[in-house]
């Protein structure tokens, strides 16, 4: 019987990482990682990690990485890559973080079109302070603040970013969004994601990828489930796929 080798990925730590069991986070971390890997890129390369679940990469790291005050991975990102221009910057933030507390400088480093790569994992909630609502909650869903579900009436409707951004920044390099919820999707995920390294490397500009994640344990559901329910209930209102492409690509 034949024996199948897991692949070493030199970036990433040989322990457990801390993120719940069934969360995509662990996942979307090994491709940015596989990614880094193919390009060559495993020692040139520095994180800015956001506060949240994304809090939990940085334990899991064998490279540069700085921990950033809530919400403002954006600008330090920024900060970090204009002072290190010919370094790959990575900020890594979760929905919480990205929107509900650092949509100025998530927005102001796109407006000024920014070398760097953002990589913003959507899990409809701030998953690591108990399940509160954020920008991205759909209309409905029940969160620790929202328990009858949101009310789009008195709130607003959730946030789709990576939209606004490819419409409102014709400047930006690239920005999609995908999901971790089957081979297939992963696969497509880090071509996503190689996407967006690939454009800062080529000092194209901004780029970002929102990632759909399950969050099984505010979402009140197995691992299974939480899948399935990114696939019937939140990719309908968040679509996946390239919403800015990179030129004569």
């Amino acid at each position: 019987m034949a024996i199948i080798q897991e692949r070493k990925v030199p970036a990433l730590a040989d322990k457990p990482m801390d993120f719940c069991p069934g969360c995509g986070h662990g996942i979307v971390s090994r491709l940015i990682m596989e990614c880094l890997d193919e390009l060559n890129q495993n020692n040139n390369i520095i994180f800015a990690i956001g506060v949240g679940c994304s809090s939990n990469l940085g334990a899991g790291l064998e490279c540069d990485r700085l921990h950033c005050s809530h919400g403002r991975a954006g600008a330090v990102a920024t900060g970090i890559k204009r002072v290190n221009p010919d370094v790959l910057v990575v900020s890594y933030q979760g929905d919480g973080d990205a929107y509900s507390i650092g949509l100025s400088e998530t927005f102001n480093a796109a407006y000024r079109n920014e070398n760097i790569t953002v990589i913003i994992i959507n899990n409809t909630n701030f998953g690591m302070t108990g399940g509160q609502m954020s920008l991205t909650t759909l209309e409905g869903q029940k969160t620790s603040t929202s328990v009858s579900g949101r009310d789009c009436a008195v709130t607003g409707y959730p946030i789709r970013f990576p939209e606004m951004a490819a419409s409102q920044f014709p400047d930006a390099a690239y920005i999609a969004r995908g999901t971790v919820t089957s081979p297939k999707r992963v696969n497509q995920l880090k071509k996503y994601i190689k996407n967006a390294l690939e454009a800062q490397m080529d000092h194209e500009g901004y780029s970002a990828v929102e990632v759909l994640s399950p969050c099984p344990v505010n979402w009140g559901l197995s691992p299974l489930d939480a899948m399935e329910r990114i696939e019937k209930e939140i990719i309908p209102y968040y679509p996946i796929g390239e919403f800015k492409g990179r030129k004569g690509r």
